[in-house]
């Protein structure tokens, strides 16, 4: 054999060693010249130890041994030699380990061996096994079934005769192993390890025996009957017994348990003499009833006895259905009708047994067995007998139930049932075609029904993928097209869904290959066809679909069909490129330009299409697209042009310069992304080019290096020229990466720069004699910069940091200076110390980088004592601990004395922190300082507690976030340590006993706070501080605790040297979790202390010791116990949702192995549910205590991912206890009751996906949800009959059962096969319909419709009409009006948006339903007192309108006609806004009266409707205004027009309600301002002025209302813009204040405390104003107003919300054409839209003449603000003391420095390429003044920073180099203007401020 080495670690091949003086006793030995060389090659093999050249060497010997074949050689083989050297062999191969790959060389060798020496080593061969099977210790027992196993390999024929030889042995060995397993496994319970490996040998045991069975099926078949009194029948009879109670003991794994229920049918097969009864023998088993039968022997009968108990389990029919399944010979006809009726038996008992059981196993096992069941079928269907096949036809019974299964479960949560479900359903098709025999299934009604019903499904079921993708296999792509053309647009528009996209592409690729089948067979011109079929949808969705959808599509979709066929490439890109509309896309969609770049990388990626030289890129693209997509806007489009350079289908494809070029124009405006998938995929696309380059380097290098020893060579090679390309791309990519990495940066963009740096050095190493020599390039300065990198607020920057750093050389680090290691490693020791709790961080950081170098040691020296020994990592590692272990240990003792010092000064956790990570990336397996380390361990758990209790009382206090009085007032500080000191925990359930008081005589001692020398006489300590220091020294203490236990090696004896924790030491660990858990009050002290303790628990589940084992279920009766017994008295906690008890349980029991039967979470659960259940007995507040605890810890393990399917089994008895508890007198019961049916809830139907209380994704179908719980059907069912009752109050349990029932929707596969029909719900649900609680009776309506089919909705519905009275004088409750009215509407909404019907049926059931409807009219009139069913009435009336369309009847609209005009609408004097119901009604007959009323009254109703008092009235006029407005041709204005617009006039004026005066503004900006001009209203004539002096005041008022003040702003804009653009030469001085408020309310809108909308706004302002007066050849408002407008521009173009940035860069596309910028596309990236910008505003000035005062102006810009603005020590100190948490800046996304660059880029090429222009010396020289003012000040502040302030100050480090350069580069520009000044004298000009 081969073996392959792909890793070290993987694959160590064992050697085997032989006895010494083994060959010495072979040299006299009579052999020939072969069993000479044999026994040479075995000699050398012995002297080696390396077991692959052992294999190497035996593999030789199979040729000699093939040398003996024959007559010439017998002679040779019969030496004695040989005889020898064979008995070596094959004591080898029975001695070798199984896995060995040796076992298999040496089975070759015996194969080879000649005929003449077979019958010598059989016999070796089985005396080396009856030695093995002589062993009678059960070590032994494992190694000697994998020898028995070895001699069943298939053509191993030794073996079988070695087998058959000693087969009575051998079974006895079996049965001798088994029972012993058997017992061990009674004894190993809650040892995992252990019970995991008697699991596998037992399975082996097993598996064995049938093997031997199988194999030697004839001679143990001839034995046992022909010998009545056989010994093998005791055996066989005593294996049997074995299988029998391995199947029926659930203590074994089901995977054992399967196989021991076919070895049980397997043994039957084998001992039952005559075949024909053995299958009704099976069927007998299956059912458990035994009958005694003259062929069954009574052996047989004794042994398997235990299977036919009535209490056996009912997982024994499961794995006998696969014995069954597997071990029969189902093609045999001996079997004859006994063998029908079992394989009709099997499915009804899998059906059965699947709606009895829930858990995830065996639902698992029972989807593959039925999947079995199918596939064994389809086998017998071709010989088997008419009724049978008539029986598995698809409209059978017995097929309708397999379908409902198919149903049920095609949605299931396992992957793998849902895999076996499709199986499943094909299988059903084939048969009932195979049963049928019909060629042609488009005629077969059963096909017909089927397709209908799959097409009818909605599309966010998942099986409707599956199901239709076996259908098309069947009836074909091209039927399926016919019954739904719009198949390829609907599953592409599911793509857009992630948990949809995998199955719905499945299906698209199912159905687009087949159709080309099928189109090529049929057609010769099929390709078009196929295009448009499925190309042009696609193409179409790419360019206009949605960019989630469009992301999806690329990944699922297109990559399939261009594989699919590749030459459709071309028709692609023919149809983008001729597509000439929307070719760069819009706000939300990616347009030709990005289909065609998605196309293009899918092509390349997938080897479609290559490109292999620069020449190659015209010709396929022109580059201007490709850059035009490297800057586009969408993110998507970038990436695709991104990845068509990057990806390419082989990785050795040479990277050309025009793909360098084009990576160079994004890589710098990328960086910056904020968007996490946006980033990965970046890092991904750069690291598959890297990849690239090294590859395609690699055989350059090599043909390189091989030309250059070639004479003949002279000129360059083009080998050398790419390599050198290669080195300068990549110098380049470092550079522009290490620059990213300013002061300042932004995460997103440290994250790209330190991402692709760590690809970088991953790739081509930093380190010296890499392929391109970057550590060349590494300087001091690129070090620095990552390594300030580590004082990052977010840690993943950190992580990316260290880990870079530790690639770099360790030269680069400068490390070798004393100085700098000593400030380094003492910065990292002040900031453990820190009060900022990030600081600690980046000191652990900094300790895991300096702890890897030996310069340490310096910095180390005299302050703990050095070791010699030991590696480098592991001393500084603990003199470091030791170092910190020494000032923690100080610092818990300052904390004893006064926590209020410690938490404001040095808090306890930050030392904790850094010794924990110091901890983790240490190999403790591998520690040579035991003696330090175990001492070392012993003092860090002592300190731990210490530290522990000091900090306990704060946060196991009843309260402790409300503990302290939230105050920063020096005064009230002295008052904290009283307060501590009054701390006393309330371990008691006393609920309501009274508040404890602190003690008014104590006086407040004035030595709790020490004041150092030096400091101020006041610290200001606030509650936030001892807080936070209490609750994170109690995380770091427990996440020390869990790491000590998890990673140090354990001492189980004192004799074992290398153990660091002793058992008892662990105990107390565990005794500290358990009480930290059980009695902190403090959610993030018990949430981090269950961190720790899951680490514990998963330590003692792997532990050797049993005493440590048995720990967690000993600790898990414990609690429980304590929960049950639990009251006033008990210390646990029942408040906070019981604390840290359900955390406790929910640790000890998701640490059991998945693997494992998981004993303690049966146990568990079963206690917990028996105590969550109400009992009989009267309840107060203290005996409910145990039923709150219980809920709240099943709430926390059914939340548990870590439980995973486990806890499936019980959501039945877990939503039985949430609805009974509703039921309970006691609040804290409904509480918890409330979050368990929550947690409940998520179980069953998921985590809810979006907001749409009417989506299906997170609901089920009636079939599928009490198929996956049966149990619930019946208490549902109970429990709504109970609560439809009580008519006259509301039930408890009602909400409940409603939301649950509501949660289901009806399905067209649902029938009335199942036995949990639906039916009996409908009623009930009726009946609750009618409660008093108006949210009951809704609910009912929403509940009743998933319980009502199709084809019953029309029924339903009008029964529920003839319930309605037909005339007022009839005494029927209002509420059982308003019930049934509901109850119609939603029945009546969901009817009509199903697709299960035609419109021909809809409309015939709307008919009737409106005929009957009619008799009812009088709900709706005035002689209905209650608003609110008549609103209800008309709602049922307009959606019936509605779906009539065009056709309605014309009596339907004289009735609502008629109702209108009879209703209050038109006469609103008769009723108030306070009548219940009375704004319902009147939104309900304003929509009536708008949907029948005709265009040419509108005016009248509009004018009539918008004087209504009722704000949500007018409101939803003026939307259908709105609607009405935007519907109008723009080209010809309408009749009406002129009227409506004197309507929204004058209600502009009038209107109060911000809402409704919100519409009107928005309705007038959509109107044509010619045609509102002049203003017009009932009170006069507005001059323009006065009406933008009334718009400026209204949004200056409408601050309070942000859609007001948009709306507002809008409007406003539209008038200034309307001013500017008729050419208006000055604007009136009555109206320039108004324009100077306008930009006011504008630079407001940039404000960061401003919302998205705000921004938008102001952003979509300045778009439509780019043309008319940011870019306009004139100044039409003033240089002033025009440069704020555009500084608000640049302001927002940095804005943090990515939305607003790329609404604002738009503006490019608004520029007019007489300014050229270099612009690329109108659509562009908003850092390129920045950059361009100021290039525009630089052209603008020389445009305007203004070009003097523009360089002004620009460099006040640049100069910016002062930092900082009040630069006095006192007021930073005070801010460094008052605030725990640094507040940062609010703009997590600009960058100062990239806008100071480029205005400074900018304004260089403004100052150099102008003409000579005058300055004003004096103001030049102010601004000179003061940038040297500031820098002076710079200089200082550098001054006063601490040693490596990057660590220390790291805040205002960054803001002083930010100032820095803005200082200098602003220096720059005023020395060349004051250079300007003095050669020329220029005149002022004129001031700017």
């Amino acid at each position: 054999m081969v073996l392959k080495k792909k890793k070290k670690e993987e694959f160590k091949a064992g050697s085997f060693v032989l006895e010494d003086g083994t060959f010495e006793k072979l040299q006299d030995t009579e052999g020939g010249p072969v069993g000479k060389e044999i026994m040479a090659i075995l000699q050398e093999c012995a002297q080696k130890r390396d077991g692959i050249f052992q294999i190497q060497l035996i593999k030789k010997i199979g040729p000699l041994f093939r040398k003996l074949q024959g007559h010439v050689m017998e002679a040779e083989a019969n030496t004695p030699l040989l005889h020898d050297l064979l008995q070596i062999l094959i004591a080898l191969y029975f001695s070798v380990d199984s896995k060995n790959p040796q076992k298999k060389a040496l089975m070759s060798v015996l194969l080879s061996i000649p005929d003449a020496l077979q019958p010598i080593a059989v016999r070796f061969m089985v005396q080396c096994l009856k030695e093995q099977l002589q062993s009678e210790s059960p070590a032994f027992y494992r190694p000697v079934t994998d020898a028995i196993a070895a001699c069943t390999e298939n053509s191993f024929n030794l073996g079988h005769m070695c087998i058959q030889a000693m087969l009575l042995e051998v079974f006895q060995f079996l049965q001798k192993a088994l029972s012993q397993y058997q017992l061990q496994n009674r004894t190993l319970r809650g040892n995992h390890i252990a019970q995991a490996h008697l699991m596998q040998d037992c399975l082996a045991a097993v598996k064995t025996a049938m093997v031997v069975t199988q194999k030697q099926q004839e001679p143990i078949h001839e034995m046992l009957h022909s010998q009545a009194n056989s010994p093998l029948w005791d055996v066989m009879s005593g294996l049997l017994q074995s299988f029998s109670e391995v199947l029926c003991d659930d203590d074994f794994l089901q995977t054992v348990q399967s196989t021991a229920g076919m070895a049980v049918v397997l043994f039957m097969k084998t001992m039952l003499k005559n075949k024909e009864n053995l299958a009704e023998l099976v069927g007998k088993l299956l059912n458990g009833t035994w009958s005694e039968e003259s062929y069954i022997p009574l052996r047989l009968s004794s042994s398997c006895a235990q299977l036919f108990e009535l209490d056996r389990s009912e997982t024994v029919a499961l794995f006998l259905c696969h014995g069954a399944l597997a071990m029969l010979d189902w093609k045999d006809k001996v079997q004859g009708s006994n063998g029908e009726k079992l394989l009709l038996q099997i499915p009804s008992t899998l059906i059965t047994l699947d709606s009895r059981h829930q858990e995830s196993s065996l639902a698992m096992s029972l989807s593959r067995i039925l999947s079995m069941w199918t596939s064994v079928t389809l086998d017998v269907l071709e010989c088997c007998s008419q009724p049978l096949k008539d029986t598995l036809k698809g409209s059978s019974p017995l097929a309708v139930s397999l379908l409902e299964y198919v149903y049920s479960h095609w949605d299931h949560p396992l992957d793998g049932i849902r895999h076996q479900t499709k199986t499943i359903f094909r299988n059903i098709l084939r048969m009932h075609r195979t049963a049928t025999g019909k060629q042609d299934p488009n005629t077969d009604p059963f096909f017909i029904s089927l397709t209908q019903n799959l097409l009818s499904l909605e599309w966010h079921i998942k099986g409707k993928y599956a199901s239709l993708s076996c259908l098309v296999e069947f009836i074909g792509p091209g039927s399926l097209l016919a019954a739904a053309s719009d198949i390829p647009a609907q599953l592409l528009a599911q793509i857009g869904d992630q948990s949809l996209a995998p199955y719905a592409s499945d299906l698209l690729e199912t159905m687009f290959v087949s159709h080309k089948t099928q189109l090529r067979s049929s057609q010769a011109a099929w390709l078009e066809h196929w295009h448009k079929t499925w190309v042009e949808p696609l193409m179409s969705v790419l360019c206009e679909g949605h960019l989630d959808q469009t992301s999806y599509i690329i990944d699922y979709c297109l990559p399939r069909i261009l594989k699919c066929s590749p030459e459709s490439l071309a028709h692609m890109i023919e149809l983008l490129q001729d597509s000439g509309n929307n070719k760069t896309g819009s706000k939300s969609e990616r347009g030709t330009l990005g289909a065609l770049m998605t196309c293009l990388r899918a092509a390349r990626a997938h080897g479609v299409l290559e490109i292999s030289e620069d020449s190659y890129w015209s010709e396929l693209l022109p580059i201007t697209l490709l850059r035009q997509a490297l800057v586009n806007k969408h993110d998507q489009v970038r990436l695709d042009a991104l990845g068509f350079l990057c990806e390419s289908h082989r990785s050795t494809e040479v990277l050309t310069s025009t793909e360098m070029d084009l990576i160079r124009l994004f890589l710098p405006n990328n960086l910056n992304s904020q968007a996490p998938a946006i980033r990965q995929q970046i890092v991904c696309l750069m690291k598959k080019l890297f990849s690239r380059i090294r590859d395609s380097a690699q055989p350059l290098q090599k043909r390189a290096d091989q030309n250059l020893n070639k004479p003949e060579v002279t000129e360059c090679l083009p080998e050398t020229e790419t390599l050198k390309k290669y080195k300068e791309f990549l110098i380049w990519v470092c550079s522009s990466l290490f620059h990213a990495l300013f002061p300042g940066a932004s995460f997103p963009t440290c994250f790209c720069a330190l991402h692709l740096l760590n690809l970088l050095a991953d790739t081509f190493t930093f380190l010296p004699g890499g392929l391109f020599g970057l550590s060349e390039f590494l300087m001091r300065e690129h070090v620095e910069v990552v390594l300030e990198c580590l004082a990052h607020s977010f840690e993943e920057i950190k992580i990316l940091s260290f880990g870079l750093l530790m690639k770099f050389p360790t030269s680069s680090l400068d490390f070798k200076d004393d100085a700098r290691v000593k400030d380094l490693f003492k910065a990292a020791l002040a900031l453990s110390s820190s009060t900022k709790p990030f600081d600690c961080v980046t000191a652990s950081y900094l300790l895991r980088l300096l702890v890897h170098h030996c310069e340490l040691q310096s910095a180390l020296s005299g302050k703990v004592d050095i070791k010699s020994n030991g590696t480098v990592l592991e001393l500084n590692t603990l003199c470091v601990v030791k170092l910190l272990l020494l000032d923690l240990t100080s610092e818990v003792a300052q904390a004893e004395t006064s926590l209020l010092h410690a938490a404001a000064t040095q808090p306890l956790y930050g030392r904790v922190h850094c010794i924990v990570a110091l901890l983790q990336q240490l190999e403790t397996k591998s520690l040579t300082l035991i003696s330090e380390w175990r001492a070392l361990c012993t003092d860090l758990i002592a300190v731990s507690y210490k530290m522990s209790a000091v900090v306990s009382p704060v946060v196991q206090s009843s309260s402790p976030e409300g503990l302290i009085p939230m105050d920063t007032d020096s005064e009230v500080s002295s008052s904290l340590q009283e307060i501590l000191r009054e701390i006393q925990p309330r371990d008691t359930n006393n609920f309501f006993s009274g508040a404890r008081l602190l003690g008014e005589e104590q006086e407040v001692e004035s030595s709790h706070l020490k004041i150092k020398e030096g400091r101020s006489p006041s610290l200001q300590v606030t509650a936030q501080m001892v807080l936070v220091c209490c609750w994170r020294s109690m995380k770091e203490v427990s996440i020390l605790l869990g790491i000590l236990c998890q990673q140090l090696p354990l001492q189980v004896s004192s004799e074992r040297a290398d153990g660091l924790l002793s058992v008892q030491q662990v105990e107390e660990i565990g005794q500290y979790f358990r009480q930290q858990l059980l009695q902190s009050r403090h959610r993030g002290a018990f949430e981090l202390a269950y961190v720790g303790f899951v680490k514990l628990t998963d330590m003692l589940s792997r532990c050797q010791v049993e005493s440590l084992r048995k720990m967690p279920e000993q600790w898990l009766q414990d609690i429980l116990e304590e929960v049950t017994c639990s009251g006033p008295s008990s210390k646990l906690c029942a408040t906070r949702r019981s604390a840290g008890i359900p955390f406790y349980v929910q640790a000890l029991l998701s640490s059991e192995p998945k693997s494992s039967t998981c004993f303690l979470l049966k146990t568990a659960m079963k206690q917990l549910i028996a105590l969550a259940l109400p009992t009989s007995a009267a309840q107060n507040d203290y005996s409910a205590v145990p039923q709150v605890h219980a809920m709240n810890i099943l709430r926390a393990l059914f939340r548990d991912t870590r439980l995973g399917e486990n806890i499936v089994p019980y959501i039945v008895d877990g939503m039985k206890a949430a609805i009974l508890g509703f039921t309970s007198p006691v609040w804290a019961v409904r509480n918890s009751a409330t979050l368990l049916f929550s947690a409940v809830m998520t179980r069953m139907f998921g985590v809810k996906k979006g907001k749409d209380e009417s989506s299906k994704k997170n609901r089920m179908t009636g079939r599928e949800f009490f198929s996956r719980y049966p149990a619930l059907y019946p208490f549902l069912l109970n429990c709504l009959e109970a609560a439809s009752e009580e008519n006259q109050r509301l039930h408890p349990n009602l909400f409940l059962l409603l939301l649950i029932l509501g949660r289901l929707y009806p399905s067209p596969m649902d029938g009335s096969y199942s036995t949990l029909s639906l039916a009996p719900f409908v009623p009930l649900i009726i009946r609750c319909g009618r409660s008093p609680v108006y949210r009951s009776r809704e609910m009912a309506a929403r509940a009743l419709v998933p319980f009502v089919t199709g084809s019953q909705a029309p029924l339903i519905l009008q029964q529920l009409l003839q319930d309605l009275p037909d005339h007022p004088g009839t005494a029927v409750p209002q509420n059982y009006l308003h019930g049934t009215l509901l109850q119609i509407l939603y029945l009546l909404r969901s009817h009509l948006e199903s697709r299960q019907r035609s419109d021909i049926e809809n409309l015939q059931v709307i008919g009737d339903l409106a005929s009957q409807i009619h008799s009812k009219f009088w709900l709706a009139s005035r002689v209905n007192p209650c608003y609110i069913t008549r609103a209800c009435f008309l709602d049922i009336v307009t959606c019936l309108n509605k779906a009539y369309r065009a056709s309605a009847s014309e009596e339907l609209k004289e009735l609502l006609q008629a109702t209108v005009s009879d209703s209050e609408l038109l006469d609103l004097s008769s009723c108030s806004v306070e009548t219940p119901g009375w704004t319902q009604y009147l939104i309900s007959i304003t929509s009536v009266a708008l949907s029948i009323n005709p265009q040419t009254q509108l005016n009248t109703l509009f004018e009539h409707l918008l004087q209504n008092n009722v704000y949500e009235v007018r409101a939803l006029v003026l939307d259908a205004l709105v609607k009405w407005i935007q519907g109008l041709d723009g080209t010809t204005e309408h009749s009406s027009m002129s009227q409506v617009k004197s309507i929204v006039r004058n209600m502009a004026l009038q209107e109060l309600h911000p809402i409704c005066l919100g519409k009107v503004l928005r309705i007038l900006s959509c109107l044509n301002m010619d045609s509102l001009l002049p203003w017009t209203t009932e009170s006069g004539t507005m001059s323009f002025g006065d009406l933008l002096k009334w718009a400026v005041s209204l949004t200056e008022c409408s601050v309070h209302s942000e859609e007001l003040f948009c709306d507002a702003l809008f409007f406003t804009s539209k008038l200034i813009l309307y001013l500017v653009q008729c050419d208006c030469k000055d604007l009136s001085d009555s109206m320039l204040p108004d324009v100077q408020r306008w930009v006011t309310l504008m630079a407001q809108c940039c404000e960061e405390a401003q919302s998205c909308d705000v921004k938008m706004t102001a952003a979509d302002i300045l778009v439509r104003a780019t043309a008319s007066i940011l870019s306009n050849v004139r100044l039409t408002l003033g240089l002033q107003e025009t440069l704020t407008l555009w500084r608000i521009l640049f302001t927002l173009l940095q804005d943090e919300d990515q939305d607003v940035r790329e609404c604002a860069a738009d503006f490019i596309g608004e520029v007019t054409s007489e300014l050229t910028v270099e612009i690329l596309t109108d659509i562009v990236h908003p850092v390129v839209a920045l950059d361009k910008g100021l290039s525009l505003l630089c052209q603008q000035f020389k445009l305007w003449d203004q070009t003097s005062s523009g360089i002004i102006v620009l460099t006040e810009w640049l100069l910016g603000d002062a930092y900082p603005k009040e630069n006095t020590e006192e007021d930073c100190s005070l801010v460094d003391e008052e605030y725990l948490f640094e507040k940062g800046e609010v703009n997590m996304w600009a960058e100062k420095l990239v806008y100071i660059r480029m205005l400074f880029k900018h304004l260089s090429k403004l100052l150099a390429s102008a003409q000579p222009v005058l300055f004003d010396e004096e103001e030049v020289s102010q601004l000179l003044k003061l940038a040297s003012s500031r820098e002076r000040s710079v200089k200082q502040l550098l001054k006063q920073m601490p040693p490596f302030p990057k660590f220390s100050k790291t805040y205002d480090f960054n803001q002083v180099h930010i100032e820095e350069e803005r200082i200098a580069s602003a220096l720059t520009i005023l020395n060349l203007l004051q250079c300007s000044v003095v050669e020329d004298s220029p005149t002022p000009p004129p001031s700017l401020s």
